[in-house]
C-alpha cells in the first residue's frame, strides 16, 4: 500500500471517530473519491488535499461540539427556572400563540383582543402562597421588600383564588412580623384601576406601618388583580384572607359582601330595569301665525311622566335614544304652515304644509336622536295656519324612548 492510500485510510478512521464523538451521521465516500482523484498528481498537492479535507473536519467537529454544548445549557436552564417557580410557588400566566412579529399578531387579533392585550385582568402573575393566608403562623418570617415586584399579581391559596384582607391582621400571621392589609374598598368594575393605602399591623397599633400604596383592579369573575410595591419596611408582608376564597365562587351576576369584613357571601346584584317613557298630547284648537311652543293641554298617554302639559315641554329623564312625531293640518288655499321640533333650542326638524287648491292636507314629520338626562323638547308653530277641534288629534306631538344608555 502506498503512501497516499495509508493516509486515506487515516483519514477514513477519524472521520468515523469524529462521528462518533459529536453524533455526526454523514458518510466518508465523498471524502474518499475526492483523494483518489488525484492519484495522478504529484505527491505534494496529494498531501496538501489530504490535510486539508482533515482541517475541514476539525472545524465541523468543533462547530457540532458547540451547538450541542449550547443545548444542553438551555436545557439545564429551563429545567433550574421551572424548579425556582416551584419552590417560590408562583406561575406566571401567559395567553396565546409564541409572537412571531407585530404584523403577523396583529392580523389575527380582533379589537377586543387588542384591548385585552394592555388589561391587567390578564396579564398578571398568579400568587399562590400558603404562608400569605390570615391564619397561617410559620417559624421563619418573610419581608417582601426583598421581593423584587413586577407588574400585576392575582392571590389564590392552594389553587383557590381569594382577595387581600380589608381589615386588621392579627401581628405574626401572614408568614410575617407586621401583616399588610388593604385600607379600604377593593373597587367595582365601574372604578377600573384604583390606588389604596397599605396598612401594617404592630404593637396593637392596626396602621403602625403606612407602606407604599399599590393599584387595585377588579376583573370579570369576582376576582381582583394588585400591583404590587416594595413595603417600607422589614419585617412585612402583603396578606391574603382565607375568609374571602367563597367570593371566587360567585357568579356574574353575583356580587361579594360583608359587614364584618370577617364573613363573606355572595349577593345576587338588582336588576336594573330599563326605564319606560312614552307620552301623546294634541293641541285641540286653531293656530294661526307664529306661536313660540305649543302647549298641548290634552294630553293621553304620559308613562314616565316626562312630558310638561303646561307648557307642553318635553324633558329627558335619562340618558338615551329617543324618537319623536308630530303632525299639523291646514286647509286654507295658497298657505304654507310650518311646525319645528326643537331640542336643546335648536330647530332640527320641520313639518311642512303647502296647500295649492281648495283641499285640507296633513303633515306627519319624525325625529330620532340621542338626549342627554335634562334635555328639553318642544314643538313651535313657526308660520300658516293649522286646524284642529276637541275630538280631533290632527296637531300632535310625541315620542318614546327607545334605548336607555349610561
Amino acid at each position: 500500500m502506498n503512501l497516499v492510500k495509508m493516509v486515506v485510510l487515516a483519514v477514513a478512521v477519524f472521520v468515523m471517530l469524529s462521528s462518533c464523538a459529536v453524533g455526526y451521521s454523514g458518510s466518508t465516500n465523498s471524502t474518499e473519491l475526492n483523494v483518489w482523484s488525484m492519484e495522478n498528481q504529484p505527491m505534494a498537492e496529494q498531501l496538501a488535499a489530504v490535510f486539508k479535507e482533515m482541517e475541514s473536519l476539525k472545524c465541523e467537529q468543533t462547530t457540532l461540539w458547540k451547538q450541542q454544548k449550547a443545548l444542553t445549557q438551555m436545557q439545564n436552564t429551563s429545567q433550574e427556572k421551572r424548579a425556582e417557580e416551584e419552590v417560590a410557588g408562583t406561575h406566571v400566566l401567559s395567553y396565546g400563540p409564541m409572537k412571531m412579529n407585530d404584523d403577523e399578531e396583529d392580523l389575527d387579533l380582533s379589537e377586543e383582543d387588542l384591548r385585552r392585550r394592555g388589561d391587567p385582568c390578564y396579564h398578571y402573575t398568579i400568587l399562590d402562597q400558603a404562608w400569605r393566608a390570615t391564619n397561617a403562623t410559620t417559624k421563619f418570617k418573610v419581608c417582601d421588600r426583598h421581593s423584587k415586584w413586577k407588574g400585576w399579581y392575582r392571590l389564590f391559596y392552594k389553587g383557590m383564588s381569594l382577595q387581600m384582607p380589608e381589615r386588621c391582621v392579627p401581628v405574626d400571621k401572614c408568614g410575617t412580623h407586621s401583616p399588610l392589609w388593604l385600607a379600604g374598598p377593593h373597587p367595582k368594575m365601574k372604578d377600573g384601576i384604583v390606588t389604596r393605602r397599605v396598612c401594617g399591623h404592630w404593637k396593637k397599633n392596626c396602621c403602625a406601618f403606612k407602606s407604599t400604596p399599590i393599584q387595585v383592579k377588579k376583573c370579570k369573575g369576582n376576582y381582583y388583580v394588585y400591583k404590587f410595591t416594595q413595603p417600607s419596611a422589614c419585617y412585612l408582608a402583603y396578606c391574603a384572607d382565607v375568609n374571602t376564597i367563597v367570593c371566587g365562587r360567585c357568579s356574574r351576576d353575583q356580587t361579594c359582601v360583608s359587614r364584618d369584613k370577617i364573613n363573606w357571601r355572595c349577593k345576587r346584584n338588582r336588576r336594573k330595569f330599563s326605564k319606560k317613557i312614552h307620552f301623546f298630547a294634541s293641541y285641540p284648537d286653531q293656530l294661526s301665525g307664529k306661536v313660540n311652543r305649543i302647549k298641548y293641554s290634552k294630553v293621553l298617554v304620559n308613562v314616565g311622566r316626562a312630558f310638561n302639559r303646561r307648557t307642553g315641554v318635553f324633558k329627558a329623564p335619562v340618558n338615551g335614544i329617543y324618537q319623536f312625531f308630530f303632525s299639523t293640518q291646514t286647509g286654507r288655499t295658497g298657505a304654507k304652515t310650518d311646525l319645528w321640533l326643537v331640542v336643546n333650542r335648536y330647530w332640527v326638524a320641520v313639518s311642512h304644509t303647502h296647500v295649492s287648491r281648495p283641499s285640507t292636507v296633513g303633515s306627519l314629520s319624525m325625529y330620532m336622536t340621542f338626549l342627554r338626562r335634562g334635555a328639553i323638547v318642544y314643538v313651535t308653530h313657526n308660520c300658516g295656519r293649522s286646524w284642529a277641534n276637541s275630538a280631533s288629534t290632527t296637531i300632535t306631538f310625541g315620542g318614546s324612548l327607545l334605548v336607555q344608555m349610561r
